[in-house]
Parts: C-alpha cells; sequence; structure tokens
C-alpha cells in the first residue's frame, strides 16, 4: 500500500496535521491532526509502498514500546488512514 499522492505533513504551531495539494485533493470538510506517534509513522512510510511492519518498526525505532502495542497502534492508525482515503492500495 502507499498513501496516496497530494497528502503531506504539516507542522502547525507544535500539532502535526495533513493537508491535501491539488484540486482532486481539496476537501476542507475534514482536517486530520496527528499525535506524535503517528506522525513518526506517516515520514516513514510516505512516498513509497509499505507494511504495517514498516510503520511497526519505524515505531520501535523512536519509542521504549512493546512490538504488541506498536503493531496494536499501527493497525489501528492505519484503519483510520484507509477510511479517510489517505491509502492506495494498488
Amino acid at each position: 500500500m502507499k498513501i496516496k499522492t497530494g497528502f503531506n505533513i504539516r507542522e502547525v504551531s507544535g500539532d502535526y496535521i495533513i493537508v491535501s495539494e491539488g484540486e482532486a485533493n481539496i476537501d476542507f470538510s475534514k482536517v486530520l491532526s496527528l499525535n506524535d506517534s503517528a506522525a513518526v509513522a506517516w515520514k516513514a512510510v510516505v512516498g513509497k509502498d509499505f507494511t504495517v511492519d514498516d510503520m511497526v518498526n519505524a515505531i520501535l525505532e523512536e519509542y521504549d514500546i512493546d512490538e504488541a502495542t506498536a503493531r496494536k497502534d499501527c493497525e489501528k492508525l492505519l484503519d483510520l488512514w484507509k477510511s479517510t482515503g489517505l491509502i492506495a492500495t494498488e
């Protein structure tokens, strides 16, 4: 899977948000904000094909957390990204 083209992360006043660039992606009715760990996962996988394992590994490298918790959190995050249309599964 891959994050769709046109979605980028921005830091605004210490908060991370996903912004959409390009006419095809514009929808001002929703703003997706990310906490620090979600931003770590995003930055690790944006622009390339990835799996949930790639997200988990990025979290494990950044935080002192057990793998089961990291996996559960990443799967939940991935489900959110899919439901908001951020992910292309080719």
